[in-house]
């Protein structure tokens, strides 16, 4: 079997070095460094041939710049003639990019895609991507990864006799159902509108939330305008508690202060899948780890081994 090569790039070397330890190997070095003309140059300081290299580099901002990176650490895998080369995505950010919804507009998470194969991916491992026809935007194969057992193992030790499940909109509803039934509580949805990136008009809510005990169940929160919108929507049904969780926690601006500072809020989860560098000083957030399902998924990968069976019975 060919020997694994663990990569990372810049945009989060935490989450890469916890998965490495997860699947005791070592983390190998790369350098990437700017030429003054403002040029990358990336160089994998371990040897790539017939190996089966995986490079972890969530799209995260910087986001174009660690795009870049990406893609010259892919070239450079190939160029040194790597077996095969994996792509481990824990996000990508231009899966929001997917669908032209007014005229003359790029759908960026198919033309990124694109770019990744033919810098020479062979395959990628991602984690909750935004939407399923993401999945499809790739030419290659693709691993697809959720965190909702993490979430949900996480809820389990609450009291969710009066709890209910809400997502933001219908578009993740069936993520907020899946959550829902791992839990073993109802689902809810809003019924949203958005208007720009960070204009968003909740009209209602679908399902029976007054006096219950609400979770919060969003795939990303970047701004956060979805979820505030939301909060005013569950204040007038008068609910009684009130968490909020994510898979990719971006907080964008002050949007990590802006839920923190909402009284009814108790609880803020999200996963390690980006860095949150205002972690440690937000009372309300607790951070769980996406390592170990990640190292998991590259072991059975890199052995030839079923992915889709670490859903099972969850």
């Amino acid at each position: 079997m060919r020997e694994i090569a663990v990569f990372s790039g810049t945009a989060h070397p935490e989450l890469a070095t916890e998965i490495c330890e997860h699947l005791d190997v070592p983390l190998r070095p790369a350098r990437v460094e700017r030429f003054s003309n403002d040029c990358l140059e990336v160089q994998l300081q371990a040897n790539c041939r017939e190996r089966d290299v995986f490079l972890i580099q969530p799209l995260v901002p910087p986001v174009q710049e660690n795009l870049v990176e990406l893609l010259l650490m892919l070239d450079a895998a190939r160029g040194a003639s790597a077996g095969r080369i994996t792509v481990v995505l824990p996000h990508y950010a231009y899966a929001r990019s997917d669908k032209k919804d007014t005229a003359r507009v790029s759908i960026g998470g198919r033309l990124v895609a694109d770019l990744l194969v033919a810098a020479g991916a062979s395959r990628v491992l991602a984690m909750t991507l935004h939407s399923p026809q993401v999945h499809g935007f790739f030419s290659v194969p693709v691993d697809h990864l959720h965190a909702l057992r993490e979430l949900a193992e996480h809820f389990r030790a609450y009291d969710l006799s009066n709890t209910v499940v809400v997502s933001p909109d219908l578009g993740n509803a069936k993520d907020a159902s899946a959550f829902a039934r791992l839990l073993g509580v109802p689902v809810a949805a809003g019924a949203k509108q958005r208007y720009s990136d960070d204009k968003v008009s909740i009209t209602s809510i679908i399902g029976d939330v007054a006096g219950r005990d609400v979770i919060v169940l969003d795939d990303e929160i970047a701004a956060g305008s979805t979820v505030l919108e939301l909060l005013d929507r569950l204040r007038e049904l008068k609910v009684d508690s009130i968490r909020v969780a994510c898979t990719h926690g971006l907080f964008s601006g002050r949007a990590l202060q802006r839920l923190e500072s909402q009284t009814d809020v108790v609880e803020i989860v999200c996963t390690n899948t980006v860095p949150i560098p205002e972690a440690k000083v937000v009372p309300k957030l607790r951070t769980l780890s996406i390592a170990p399902a990640m190292a998991e998924a590259i072991r059975r990968i890199h052995n030839g081994e079923s992915v889709s069976t670490l859903f099972h019975g969850s």
